[in-house]
């Protein structure tokens, strides 16, 4: 079975460089929109046995884009289990704000979860966020072979690296997940996987190609 996880489309949050979380959602960006429909005809010719989106609005309007370019007619749950990370008072604040004010909290967040507290913030564990998500994973039909999982960038960051077995002190080994962009993993018995892609965004530069002005 290969799993197809894709981080929803740019924000305004995320131009704006606020915690979006779980609890509040954003607009997506006009420019996310063919950001999406290019990650979509890139997954055009695959069936996907299943399809799963967090129920916060910008991924549910993500799923529907890439499928909206699919060749075959597909169907898609919402899970709240794949929402991103609650991230309790952080979410909405301007990431720049809460440097200032947590400095070693949030480059914690973002370079060694093992140093992260949430306690500080009440929000999520690294576990809860994890482990939510991998029960969604864990109750597949592992007999399937193309699952498609739209998310968010913290929360399926930390749940890839966890089902490749990395510690939580290098669950930012790999880096992190751009907005649409693509990151599969295989599996065959739904506890060992192995990384096929990471945070693929080459069909994004298809539209930095029309961008050029030929001389």
């Amino acid at each position: 079975m290969k799993l197809y996880f894709i981080r929803h489309g740019k924000t305004y949050s995320n131009l704006e460089g606020r915690f979006q979380g779980s609890t509040m959602d954003s607009e997506l960006l006009p420019e996310a929109y063919d950001d999406l429909n290019l990650l979509g005809q890139e997954l055009r010719h695959i069936k996907f046995d299943e399809v799963y989106s967090s129920d916060l609005p910008r991924a549910i309007k993500s799923t529907e884009v890439i499928l909206e370019n699919n060749d075959y007619l597909h169907s898609f749950q919402t899970k709240e289990k794949l929402r991103e990370w609650y991230l309790g008072s952080l979410e909405g604040k301007k990431i720049s704000i809460a440097k200032a004010i947590y400095p070693k909290q949030i480059k914690a967040f973002y370079h060694n979860l093992a140093q992260f507290s949430p306690s500080v913030f009440d929000a999520e564990t690294l576990y809860q966020v994890t482990h939510r998500i991998i029960d969604v994973i864990q109750s597949l039909d592992k007999n399937h072979d193309n699952v498609l999982i739209v998310g968010h960038g913290a929360s399926l960051s930390a749940t890839i690296h966890c089902l490749l077995g990395y510690e939580p002190s290098e669950f930012k080994k790999l880096g992190h997940l751009d907005n649409a962009s693509l990151t599969i993993l295989e599996t065959t018995n739904l506890k060992d996987y192995q990384l096929i892609e990471w945070n693929n965004t080459n069909h994004l530069e298809m539209i930095e190609e029309t961008l050029v002005t030929p001389n």
